[in-house]
């Protein structure tokens, strides 16, 4: 497993909402001492994935620091390569590099970058790094890209461990056999029965860090409403319907695909199932919150990266879910 498997891990994403960047300092010095143990960052239309972590591992200097995800388009693969090289030489020993394909939103639409063959470009992306960050010179021809004579001027010790993105089973099977495990969302702690064990095959000590969507401390009634924006925005992605079919959601959502489509947006937000809201989203007082993400680990997440997606000042939230 990344980083050291006696550690029980609890992680939280970064940046914060809420905060400006230079004042999450006080919060992030004080994770430790209430109990977490990693910082995971994300990449889209906020901040960059690796400056969150690069401010995090001076602030405290004892949390792992994770990307989840570092699209695998975005950035060229030497470029890649240095990003984490740095970020890892930088806090030796805890720092994790994921990435994923992201989404064709993202490298399309926002980057200008052909969304072209995603489980080639990972398998690829993947295969190239396992050489890059070990220093070695790579000059080949993968089926996505060419590498000509690429050679790391800086190489960490220890050598980051790397994880991929992956919902559905070939890409899950990847994570196992390509990288040292995977990352997911938008999956129950159930799910994670079904998911692991495609990661698992790949090898003994993977690692599974899932990014939990939570809302501390709201009644039900408005967490299900704010959850519910949250599944429609996804649930309606072909890439997270695609993988809600594999975990066998279909009828649940059958009735919000087809009102979406028709667009009435308002009806398919109402078809959504509570029982599918709370079984996807974390809510209730804390103690409820921190049971429910314990659920997920006794399902085989080892880190849970909790994403806190309430309105307001996250510091009391954070408080309250740091582990007991």
């Amino acid at each position: 497993m990344t980083g050291d498997a006696a550690v029980r891990r609890w992680g939280l994403t970064i940046p914060l909402d809420g905060i400006p960047l230079p004042d999450q300092r006080r919060l992030i010095e004080e994770l430790p001492d209430l109990g977490y143990t990693d910082v995971w960052s994300s990449e889209s239309n906020v901040a960059d994935a690796f400056t969150p972590l690069a401010l995090a591992s001076v602030w405290a200097p004892t949390l792992r620091l994770g990307t989840a995800i570092v699209p695998v388009y975005t950035r060229g693969p030497g470029t890649l390569a240095m990003s984490a090289a740095t970020l890892a030489a930088a806090a030796p020993g805890r720092f994790v590099l994921g990435v994923g394909t992201s989404s064709d939103v993202i490298v399309e639409k926002w980057n200008g970058i052909p969304f072209e063959e995603p489980f080639k470009r990972a398998r690829d992306t993947l295969r190239f790094l396992r050489s890059a960050l070990a220093g070695e010179k790579v000059s080949r021809e993968f089926d996505t890209f060419t590498v000509d004579g690429f050679r790391a001027g800086l190489v960490a010790e220890p050598t980051p461990p790397v994880l991929l993105a992956a919902l559905r089973p070939g890409m899950l099977r990847m994570a196992g056999k390509e990288a040292d495990g995977a990352i997911v969302n938008w999956l129950s702690a159930d799910d994670v029965r079904t998911v692991a064990p495609y990661v698992h095959a790949g090898g003994e000590g993977k690692e599974i860090v899932a990014r939990i969507f939570v809302l501390p401390g709201f009644d039900a009634d408005t967490a299900r409403a704010i959850g519910r924006r949250m599944i429609a925005a996804y649930m309606n992605v072909p890439v997270y319907r695609a993988f809600h079919e594999f975990l066998g959601r279909s009828d649940a959502f059958e009735g919000m695909w087809r009102l979406w489509a028709e667009g009435d947006r308002k009806a398919a937000l109402e078809a959504i199932p509570d029982r599918v809201v709370d079984e996807l989203i974390v809510h209730g007082d804390p103690d409820a919150c921190r049971e429910h993400l314990e659920r997920y680990m006794e399902a085989g997440v080892t880190t849970p990266a909790i994403a806190l997606v309430a309105p307001g000042d996250p510091s009391p939230m954070i408080r309250a879910l740091a582990p007991r």
